[in-house]
Order: structure tokens, then C-alpha cells, then sequence
């Protein structure tokens, strides 16, 4: 059945940095294999301009929790995943089955 990672990205203490590294890791997450597609969200602030808990939010999408799971193993994944943590960000990845 139809599978989506979502990582849900906290807020950098640097955003042009964080931007700068997250561009490297986006380009990175296209090679995962037998992803099928790629939502990649700039969370807005409150009305009051205040953080959200979150600052970005990449969901990639796979036909099954099989393919998700092996892409997950591959050395792209450390390169996307090792990308993000070295940007001093919180990171939550959840797996979800789409309905």
C-alpha cells in the first residue's frame, strides 16, 4: 500500500544556513530509489509572526512501506538524514500509509 515519509524539520537557529544546507539535502532526497514523488513546504509563521514549531516539512512519497523502508537503508538516506542533523535542527520522520 502506498507509503509517505514525512520529516518534520524544527527551527534552525540560522535559517540562511539551514537553507543553504537544506538545498544540498533536497537535491539529494530525488535519487532516493523508486520515489515516486517529492513535497517539500516552508511552514508560515503564526499571524503574529512568532515560530511555529516547525520551519520546513519534506514528504516523499513511495508505492509501499517495503520501498520507503529499503530507501531509508540506502546511502542516500545517510546523506540526507546526516545533511539535516548537521544543521543543528530537531528532526520528527514519520511513516504513514496513505488512504
Amino acid at each position: 500500500m502506498p507509503t509517505k515519509i514525512t520529516l518534520i524539520i524544527g527551527n534552525p537557529e540560522n535559517p540562511d544556513e539551514f537553507e543553504r544546507v537544506y538545498a544540498d539535502v533536497r537535491k539529494a532526497v530525488d535519487t532516493f530509489p523508486k520515489l515516486r514523488r517529492v513535497e517539500s513546504a516552508k511552514v508560515w509563521p503564526k499571524e503574529d509572526g512568532t515560530a511555529t514549531p516547525a520551519y520546513r516539512i519534506l514528504d516523499l512519497y513511495f508505492d509501499s512501506y517495503e520501498d520507503a523502508s529499503a530507501a531509508v537503508a540506502t546511502p542516500v538516506a545517510g546523506a540526507v538524514f546526516g545533511g539535516l542533523t548537521q544543521a543543528d535542527v530537531t528532526i520528527t520522520g514519520l511513516f504513514s500509509d496513505i488512504e
